[in-house]
């Protein structure tokens, strides 16, 4: 945890929510995103705080989870639960026994579903919410309604200030508090590494028996190389003397620790010509940047690489904003077997669809609309609006619920 500024969790009102109906809520996400931070803060209604990280509260959990259990307060937090998966059939025990709303709440830097124990023993008892490392909304301390807009297409003709540079230090900078409290891009950078070191370190030592740690954070660096591009795991495999079955579990592994995403292709019955491939993002921009060794002067001047940052920077963006809207998103990409494709697909229930394309330019032109308009006519009705962002001046419409949007309002649309 920081002495740095405090940032507002726009995730804090689905929390309240489901700690109003649900016995157990787990807020999950990759270590140091801020989660005991926000997990603290509860504190103040009234729940008292347990880190497993604790040696002893660890220790006392792991030889006796049925009395560590039955001797917590009525409200407890149990902080990196995921270190302790001999508990949960205890709380499920004391759950059962008992089910009053927001009894525990839970926190953990791996994805704990992945973990039999707890999928046998909180089905049904437990509500799952995802944590991220800050958005840019809430490092203004604003929420931001570009979702709104998009699914309601309410993109209105105005001027905006292009990012220019402030977009690349963003990028680098990334969203993890701890990190975003230094004061140069070097410093952050340390930061960054070092915190790729200690996971393999400690977490991966501790949920695997994979023996070539040192493979990971390695992993994680030619992760970031190939940021927002299909994935391919003959490339990410060549420079390592592993089989290509054991980097796809290696991948795995960093899924489940939230150090990059997987981003399913969009499919739909009624066209056989789409490329299933997923992409794979790094899971904050400001961890790549670290690992492939750039600043905010050396990003601008590798377009290459600053053209798939900034896409898994949007791409980022809008999964921190999904995360505390009421009616869930999913998200896919399209691609065809004509290379027509759509940066990032958004599904929000079964009958609205958006799509947008990503720009690392200032200037957006008919052509850049050819995906979007293909994703219109392959959804049919289903589909909402089409965005091409990008790092730009206007914002406008270009007909059939079509839209360029500067990148910035991601995080200023109120």
């Amino acid at each position: 945890m920081s002495d740095g500024p405090s940032y507002p969790r726009f995730i804090q009102s689905r929390l309240d929510e489901a700690l109003a109906d649900n016995p157990v809520v787990l807020v999950h996400g990759p270590r140091q995103c801020g989660k005991s931070t926000f997990a603290l803060d509860q504190t103040r209604h009234g729940y008292t705080y347990f880190t497993f990280d604790d040696d002893v509260s660890r220790a006392a959990a792991e030889t006796d989870p049925i009395g560590f259990v039955d001797e917590l307060p009525d409200r407890a937090i149990l902080d990196e639960v995921q270190r302790v998966p001999t508990l949960f059939t205890s709380l499920k025990a004391r759950v059962d026994r008992s089910r009053t709303p927001g009894r525990f709440l839970l926190t953990g830097s791996s994805n704990v579903l992945l973990l039999p124990t707890l999928a046998d023993s909180l089905a049904g008892r437990m509500e799952i919410l995802r944590l991220h490392p800050l958005s840019q909304s809430e490092l203004v301390s604003s929420p931001s309604r570009f979702l709104e807009s998009l699914f309601e297409r309410r993109f209105k003709v105005s001027k905006w200030q292009r990012l220019g540079p402030d977009l690349a230090a963003r990028i680098v900078a990334g969203g993890y508090p701890a990190a975003l409290t230094r004061a140069s891009d070097r410093r952050k950078a340390v930061w960054y590494r070092d915190y790729a070191r200690t996971i393999a370190d400690r977490d991966v030592r501790d949920m695997t028996r994979i023996r070539s740690l040192d493979v990971l954070p390695r992993l994680l660096e030619a992760v970031s190389g190939q940021t927002a591009r299909l994935a391919n795991i003959a490339d990410l495999s060549g420079p390592f003397e592993v089989s290509r079955p054991t980097i796809n579990g290696y991948v795995a592994v960093l899924e489940r620790l939230f150090l990059l995403d997987r981003l399913p292709a969009w499919h739909t019955n009624r066209l056989s010509r789409l490329v299933k491939s997923p992409k794979l993002h790094i899971g904050d921009t400001g961890l790549g940047c670290a690992l492939l060794g750039f600043d905010t002067r050396t990003l601008m001047g590798d377009r290459t690489a600053y053209g798939q940052l900034v896409e898994t920077f949007v791409f980022q963006e809008l999964r921190r904003l999904a995360s505390w809207e009421e009616t869930p998103i999913s998200f896919s990409h399209y691609r065809d077997k004509d290379n027509l494709e759509v940066d990032i697909v958004l599904e929000r229930g079964s009958q609205q669809i958006s799509g947008i394309e990503i720009k690392a330019g200032a200037t957006v032109t008919n052509s850049d609309f050819r995906g979007l308009r293909k994703l219109k006519e392959i959804a049919g009705k289903r589909f909402v609006s089409g965005v091409v962002l990008y790092d730009g001046e206007v914002s406008a419409g270009f007909g059939d619920g079509l839209f360029a949007v500067p990148i910035r309002a991601l995080w200023e649309i109120e």
